[in-house]
């Protein structure tokens, strides 16, 4: 099933054969930088079965992103219905993770702008999507404004344990209200 796609990019559900670029997702020092974690081969299997899990239950999830030109899964880009614990819940949070050979290419913002696209759209009609980050991860930032986005504030991560990573703790969260994403030029 594919959610969106782009000139570069398709947005799909993950299947079998992604288990081992998802491990690579969850478990490469440089992807997982911003993170708290790395996840082992079974760990990352589970959650890629449960994030198909949320899209057969909510119609969202973190989908792979996949390259048209080689076939190959490059990253994810997704959107999740926020956490009850997290700033601005209940709500939709946008967010991406890409292999480092495909950074500053434009993909995940390529394929944020088509998830944003059905985001504000029906089914959903989001009122507001939300992306938040590590304050110190600059990349991220980038594409939330490159998107629209708007800083909203900062807040301690309440998944983050401040004694065993005390520098990822503060993030900054951004938004972006349904009117202003209706109101950009283009």
């Amino acid at each position: 099933m594919i959610f969106a796609e782009t000139a570069r990019t398709r947005l799909r559900i993950w299947q079998d054969g992604d288990r081992e670029v998802f491990h690579r997702l969850n478990s490469d020092p440089d992807v997982m930088h911003f993170f708290p974690f790395r996840r082992d081969r079974a760990a990352s299997d589970a959650i890629m079965d449960r994030f198909n899990e949320r899209f057969a239950r909510d119609g969202l999830t973190f989908f792979a992103m996949e390259d048209k030109e080689s076939g190959r899964v490059t990253g994810m880009v997704g959107a999740a219905v926020t956490e009850p614990n997290m700033p601005r819940a209940p709500g939709i949070e946008i967010g991406w993770r890409l292999l480092p050979e495909v950074w500053g290419r434009g993909f995940a913002g390529e394929a944020a702008q088509a998830c944003l696209l059905r985001l504000f759209a029906p089914p959903f009609s989001a009122d507001e999507v939300v992306s938040f980050c590590v304050t110190t991860n600059g990349r991220s930032e980038a594409v939330m404004r490159r998107l629209g986005m708007q800083h909203a504030g900062e807040f301690d991560h309440p998944n983050v344990d401040p004694a065993m990573h005390p520098d990822l703790v503060r993030h900054h969260l951004y938004r972006l209200a349904q009117s202003d994403w209706a109101a950009r030029p283009g």
